[in-house]
């Protein structure tokens, strides 16, 4: 562990332009205003990695030598993040007392706050106990050298650099690298981090420490972690701006398996269902989709649904997420048959309309390339799911048509004259249409 001052290696931003960034985040200026007013604030992880990378972080991570919860309730006060009556019980409702940390987020922002602290491990993917514990302490048992680097941010000595063995010219190297050779065996989610980190930071991993990673795989180290602790791992990664490239590297590296020996990634299909899907669909509920529509059970035959319903609540995905994910994976290879049986936009839409995005992307991605199925993918996601009329159930019984089945009927046929070319968009003409058409 070093002491190294202000000196970073080439290559990567100075520490006055780290502090400089940081006045620029949300939150930043409180923290640094915090900072002038107590010693032993430190920023830390991953949002120092990133600020000497000239990257924006996600969010911002510090440590103090004590006092997580009341520096959470003052930094709430002051960036409004809980603002109003009873904000300071709910700063403190955020402190986890088992990890001594805190978080405090707000429209625009969030920080991790956590005590100092050492960590040892009763078992081989067990939970860490925690105990308080010195900068040094702390860097050491961080997860990769260059997210164990840290700077004080209190006075007198902000600015000062600490780092891990490794840490800076790691980082200055884009390389990943653990901190000692049992941290696959202790935390094995620490796999699929390595994984994601590489994609998205675009890191190579250090000779000894991949070595490591599949030691650690082939000996079944990801058994020993909980499945919601896997399952919060893959939610990461499919949450990644990046998230293909994210699940390339987990595949990459043999851990996407070890989740769960069925998962499949045909990267070509997950490639052209992300090309399809409109600006409003969900890439992670897609991605994951396509992972169970290419996976496969014990005797080589495609999962079942009920194997779908039971991976997926195993890895504690939502109701909701863990249905919209499923529909999609098992109605999408029928939803190609029935694209290309619809020869009228109106058709199309009788068998689209109660589809998901994400089914009905996967569905293209399926089809031959330039196939009337893709083509109709296309169409529907690019435009006809847009089509709506102007007139409602209201204009019909204005017009004297009983309240009932019928109204839906007479709609029915008027959007389908709509979708067809019959209508050219004037409301008048989709309600002379629905007068005259009886469904």
């Amino acid at each position: 562990m070093s002491r190294v001052g202000g000196r970073v290696p080439d290559g990567l931003a100075t520490v006055a332009q780290v502090i400089e960034r940081l006045g620029d985040q949300p939150g930043g200026p409180e923290l640094l205003a915090l900072g002038a007013e107590r010693d032993e604030l430190m920023l830390i992880g991953g949002a120092v990695r990133d600020l000497l990378l000239g990257l924006c972080p996600r969010e911002l991570d510090v440590v103090v030598a004590d006092g997580a919860a009341d520096l959470a309730s003052e930094l709430a006060s002051r960036v409004g993040a809980l603002a109003g009556e009873g904000s300071v019980q709910r700063s403190q409702t955020a402190f986890h007392e088992r990890f001594h940390t805190a978080l405090v987020s707000w429209s625009d922002g969030q920080i991790d706050i956590a005590t100092r602290r050492s960590e040892s491990y009763a078992a081989p993917g067990a939970l860490p106990e925690v105990s308080v514990g010195t900068i040094e302490q702390d860097l050491r048992r961080r997860d990769f050298t260059v997210n164990a680097i840290a700077i004080e941010l209190g006075e007198p000595g902000r600015g000062t650099l600490h780092s891990a063995v490794h840490g800076l010219e790691d980082l200055a190297a884009k390389r990943l690298r653990v901190l000692h050779d049992t941290s696959f065996l202790d935390d094995p989610t620490r796999l699929l981090r390595l994984a994601r980190y590489r994609a998205r930071l675009g890191f190579e991993i250090e000779p000894h420490t991949a070595d490591l990673a599949r030691k650690a795989l082939h000996g079944g180290a990801l058994a020993t972690v909980s499945r919601s602790r896997l399952g919060a791992e893959l939610r990461l990664a499919l949450s990644e701006s990046e998230a293909l490239a994210a699940l390339v590297s987990v595949e990459r590296l043999g851990a996407l398996g070890a989740i769960h020996p069925g998962l499949r990634l045909d990267v070509a299909v997950a490639e052209r269902a992300l090309e399809l899907s409109p600006v409003d669909a969900h890439p992670e509920v897609l991605l994951m989709a396509s992972l169970l529509l290419g996976g496969e059970s014990g005797n080589g035959a495609p999962l079942a649904e009920g194997q779908m319903f039971a991976l997926l609540d195993s890895l504690e995905f939502t109701a909701p997420a863990r249905d919209r994910i499923i529909r999609s994976a098992v109605v999408a290879p029928s939803l190609v048959a029935r694209m290309q049986d619809a020869g009228r936009p109106s058709q199309l839409h009788g068998a689209l309309a109660s589809e998901a995005l994400e089914a009905v992307a996967l569905a293209g991605a399926l089809a031959a390339p330039d196939s009337a199925s893709e083509l109709a993918a296309r169409s529907w996601l690019g435009s006809l799911r847009n089509v709506h009329l102007a007139i409602g159930g209201e204009d019909l019984l204005a017009a004297g048509i009983p309240a009932g089945p019928e109204i839906g009927r007479r709609l029915g046929a008027a959007l389908a004259a709509k979708l067809d070319g019959e209508i050219h968009g004037a409301r008048e003409e989709e309600l002379a249409v629905a007068l005259e058409r009886q469904g």
